[in-house]
């Protein structure tokens, strides 16, 4: 009976999981956002290599998330002192540089996502006829990126992530 259960629960977190990875593989595919960033990128002869690093970097971030202790490197080199007993500060600055720029990254991905959702849907267009917008859609994109960088900053500066509020 246990086995049996243990194998329906396999099998089922990996359908959810494949499910779940398709969407947003299907949603990447439909909004165009890889060929999009070969265009802009002048690497158009590079869309497969591309598209296999999104692939890739879901992957690992999947595998990172489910096994956290495997991601924990540092904590490795520190608990073992690898490179010696005085090198904690060198990994802790090495660590934030790191998940600041994983973060940043991350933040690129997801906001150039919802702007290509948002084009997809001609939402921004018609918008910006609606109110009669003729110039500077530059400046106001670049202005919600820098809001949204300032209220990611102010929701780990003051720790509202750890209230939920």
């Amino acid at each position: 009976m246990m086995l049996l259960k243990g194998l329906f629960l396999g099998v089922s977190a990996l359908s959810f999981g494949l499910l779940s990875s398709a969407g947003v593989f299907t949603v990447l595919a439909s909004v165009g956002l890889i060929p999009r960033f070969a265009g802009k990128m002048h690497v158009a002869n590079k869309v497969f290599v591309l598209e296999e690093a999104v692939i890739f970097g879901t992957l690992i971030g999947g595998f990172f998330s489910v096994y956290t202790g495997w991601g924990q490197i540092g904590k490795l080199v520190q608990t073992q002192m690898l490179f010696g007993a005085h090198t904690q500060e060198i990994w802790n600055i090495l660590g934030n540089i790191l998940l600041i720029a994983g973060g940043l990254f991350a933040g690129m991905f997801v906001g150039c996502l919802a702007f290509a959702i948002a084009e997809m849907l001609d939402s921004i267009p018609i918008f910006a006829r609606r109110i009669g917008f003729r110039h500077g859609l530059g400046i106001v994109i670049t202005a919600a990126a820098l809001g949204k960088a300032v209220g990611s900053i102010l929701y780990f500066v003051y720790g509202i992530f750890a209230s939920g509020a």
